[in-house]
């Protein structure tokens, strides 16, 4: 039985196209006749501004004395290197394959409070794991459902929150806690589109609220409701991984290329010592960015080709609404460089692409 988020009647309510994403049911887009649909909601984000229900993902926190300590051994980067007040992006990774777990946000309340954001099919296997090692005075609390999360993102959102009364000057990858219409709300300057935007919090039972707010606030600015199909095809082109096609127990940071998301200075943390090895030989394979050279769209799990060599596989490819051209994300042989120019079997057919190194288009986060 499918997971609902706290916004479902509203997507019932917009007719909006649902899927599964992690086991919770999902607005993919919204109907063409409302000005929706995958191009149309990407373009409203990258032009303008759009809203994304994303409450399927996962809330935890590691609490106790030494919280910030303890997680800090586990998970690949530096949480002394941000102050209390910021987020940081980071992976945790099975300490003897070194593929990772799960890729996520930890928000640093203070060195004793660490709210944790990992995907939603992940966010059980995520506390278990660090559940497990926990020493005494040490508390880990799977908060799934205590929190909604609404992102707002796209060059109108600060325009939007400051028509609604609130006026955010924080730095990327900072958050804080404030009230929007009579409501407290945690907002941070954080999203996976590539565009100006913010991320809110507000609990699981003052979701609808604060959608609504939102939802009528981006009509000013001819905005549009988003559906996740719209957000895959933004971190696409931004070249952002997604756990389960660029990041998997199968797959290490280093080859999907986010080395520098490891503190390296760090005496320990899970996974280091194949992250160090894979630093020093060099990964057996590496992501990529590929641009499509003709009309062919990539797709993940295509094969990609050097002349009759399979030389890798693509993790995530689709049309990129903002260049109108096929781009995708590949895990590669690491003697292809880029530049170079290879091929795609689209279902039988070859297609030439160019090997790139993403973003497919400028980031505009900060």
């Amino acid at each position: 039985m499918s997971l609902h988020s706290p916004l479902h009647q509203r997507h019932l309510a917009l007719n909006a196209k649902l899927a599964d994403f992690g086991g919770w049911d999902m607005p993919i887009e919204y109907p063409a006749a409302q000005g929706g649909g995958v191009i149309a909601e990407h373009l409203a984000v990258r032009e303008r501004v759009g809203i994304f229900d994303v409450s399927h993902l996962g809330k935890a926190e590691v609490v106790g004395n030494g919280a910030l300590d303890f997680l800090n051994e586990l998970i690949t980067n530096d949480l002394t290197k941000i102050a209390d007040g910021q987020a940081q992006y980071t992976m945790l990774c099975d300490d003897k394959s070194g593929g990772v777990i799960d890729d996520l946000i930890v928000y640093r309340k203070s060195a004793s409070n660490l709210f944790l954001i990992p995907n939603a099919s992940n966010t059980t296997a995520v506390v278990t794991a660090i559940s497990e090692v926990a020493p005494p005075g040490i508390t880990v609390n799977n908060l799934h459902k205590d929190f909604a999360v609404i992102a707002i993102q796209g060059p109108n959102s600060k325009d939007v929150l400051a028509k609604l009364g609130v006026s955010p000057t924080l730095d990327y990858m900072a958050f804080a806690e404030i009230t929007l219409d009579g409501t407290p709300t945690i907002i941070c300057r954080t999203g996976y589109t590539g565009e100006h935007g913010y991320e809110l919090l507000p609990a699981w039972s003052e979701a609808e609220k604060i959608w609504d707010r939102l939802a009528e606030g981006i009509k000013e600015f001819n905005g549009r409701v988003c559906g996740l199909g719209a957000r895959d095809t933004l971190r696409t082109e931004m070249g952002y991984p997604l756990h389960g096609h660029e990041l998997s127990l199968s797959i290490t940071p280093m080859q999907a290329g986010a080395s520098w998301a490891i503190g390296w200075k760090k005496p320990k943390f899970w996974g280091k010592s194949i992250a160090e090895s894979e630093k020093i030989n060099g990964a057996h394979r590496l992501l990529r960015g590929l641009k499509s050279l003709d009309r062919g769209i990539p797709r993940g799990g295509m094969q990609v080709k050097l002349g009759e060599k399979v030389i890798g596989e693509i993790t995530s490819g689709t049309f990129s609404p903002t260049l109108r051209e096929g781009v995708a994300l590949a895990l590669l042989d690491p003697t292809i460089a880029v530049g170079d120019t290879v091929t795609i079997d689209v279902r039988g057919r070859e297609s030439s692409a160019l090997v790139t190194k993403p973003p497919f288009v400028p980031s505009h986060v900060k």
